[in-house]
């Protein structure tokens, strides 16, 4: 941004999650991605005249759960609104929502940009009810409506305008996807919708208290679609003040092929909403003892857990963080190092080949053909010398991974892969390589040490590659410096 020294953005977000509830906030209609347009619908969910709402009340147990998760002050008496607007896919006319009793308040989300740790304050976390789907790329004439999604259980996390650059927000809604898919809140799934980020910006001259003009941002479906959004929108808006043009409140819409923002509508007020309290829902009034037995059942947080992993197994910061980016992830190792005491070649096998097989497969950590007592094998195996690192991840793991009923050792076997750890054997090998090579010898005699390298080689090629290498090394030393 050519103005970034005169300017700072001022950053807040709005981020929608679907719940992971069987069936909709207010109805028994089923909760499912992908179902035939329009089927997964009643009369409640199209609001017909007559027909009354009914609380979900795994809605309430999942917005509670994010509320301890983000440190939020819990509201013990909640009452719902309707939130009223048209839009052909909102069929009632109004969104049953939460406004001036929000069920989470006061809490944060801690980040780390360019390891500096900055805590992001959350203004509100509430409930609500999502509305249906347009599709306007279909038909060239018509826009199409699917009513499925329409009542489906939603909670909206609402940031302070905390953030002050494009990273901070990405690595802010990257920890929100990491929290709801810990606590299976939501699958935090942005290309399917179900986890939905509405960006507010505005730019301040450097060292000013008073923001600017805020801009609303919407239809992102990647984390990386908000920060390219963000960086657009910055850039627009800094360009715009340092013309003397004036920023409008208003909604605008990403165009990811363009990486532009464009304008759709004048920003909304409170007021234009029109919101009362919804007449058909009774208040929901919750006990302290009824928060306390979610806090209880709910699993260790990442943060939590890294700390756990750092002090208890000897992990570095780097690789606890990447084991707690994702729960399954970080329960496959807790499950690994039951079976070995080699915590760090642990990590660094699920970091390393299970990691690069997953992406590479396109597989989750639950479809992951190999258990964790296998790969307890394997490491085995490695730290007896009895197989290399090398080869165990380059050979045995993809014939395991073909024939996961196999042992790792038939495998082993089978590949001719064990490794020769007979000092006497490796003896002689080392004989025909330095009887071989009598002026590298002298060359390393007189100091060219690095030539211990091109010894092992040939002794792996004698050996056909299956020389211990760290008993190998011992023993070519002794003769060398000999």
């Amino acid at each position: 941004m050519p103005t970034n020294n005169k300017y700072e953005a001022v950053i807040g977000l709005e981020v929608h999650a679907q719940l992971l509830t069987n069936s909709k906030a207010f109805s028994t209609d089923a909760v499912e991605f992908g179902a035939e347009p329009n089927t997964d619908i009643s009369v409640i969910t199209l609001g017909y005249p007559g027909t009354l709402p009914k609380l979900n009340k795994k809605v309430i147990e999942l917005a509670v759960k994010m509320g301890i998760a983000c440190h939020c002050d819990i509201r013990k008496y909640n009452k719902f609104a309707r939130k009223n607007y048209f839009y052909a896919d909102l069929p009632k006319g109004y969104q049953i929502s939460q406004h001036n009793t929000p069920l989470c308040t006061n809490g944060y989300i801690d980040i780390t940009v360019n390891d500096q740790p900055k805590r992001i304050g959350l203004t509100r976390i509430h409930m609500e009810e999502d509305s249906g789907k347009s599709t306007h790329d279909q038909d060239p004439y018509y826009t199409l409506i699917d009513l499925n999604r329409a009542g489906t259980g939603l909670i909206e996390i609402v940031s302070e305008p905390d953030m002050r650059s494009s990273d901070e927000a990405f690595a802010y809604l990257t920890e929100i996807r990491k929290i709801v898919r810990w606590l299976d809140i939501c699958d935090g799934n942005m290309e399917e919708g179900s986890l939905r980020c509405d960006v507010n910006v505005s730019m301040r001259l450097k060292g000013a208290e008073k923001f600017g003009t805020k801009v609303e941002v919407k239809n992102m479906n990647s984390i990386t679609n908000v920060k390219r959004a963000l960086e657009y929108e910055m850039e627009r808006q800094a360009e715009a003040l340092e013309k003397g043009e004036t920023i409008y409140q208003e909604t605008r819409n990403f165009d990811a092929a363009t990486g532009k923002t464009v304008s759709m509508r004048t920003k909304e007020m409170a007021a234009d909403y029109r919101y009362f309290t919804e007449p058909d829902l009774p208040p929901v009034v919750l006990t302290e003892d009824y928060i306390e037995i979610i806090r209880k059942e709910m699993p260790a947080l990442p943060e939590e857990m890294k700390q756990n992993l750092v002090e208890k197994y000897t992990l570095s910061d780097y690789d606890a963080s990447q084991l707690t980016e994702d729960k399954l992830i970080a329960g496959f190792f807790l499950l690994l190092i039951k079976e070995t005491k080699n915590y760090k070649a642990a990590a660094n096998w699920i970091r390393g080949p299970i990691r690069a097989y997953l992406n590479d497969s396109g597989t989750e950590i639950e479809n992951f053909p190999l258990s964790p007592t296998t790969i307890a094998d394997i490491i085995e195996l490695i730290d007896e010398n009895k197989i290399s690192f090398t080869s165990a991840s380059q050979m045995v793991f993809p014939e395991l991974i073909k024939s996961s009923n196999k042992s790792v050792l038939d495998v082993v076997k089978q590949l001719n892969l064990l490794q020769e750890s007979d000092g006497s054997v490796l003896n002689e090998f080392i004989e025909q390589v330095v009887t071989k090579y009598p002026d590298k010898v002298a060359e390393y005699k007189n100091g060219k040490l690095g030539l211990l390298g091109f010894f092992m080689g040939e002794v792996m090629k004698l050996s056909k590659g299956k020389a211990d290498p760290k008993l190998t090394t011992k023993l070519l030393k002794e003769k060398l410096d000999n």
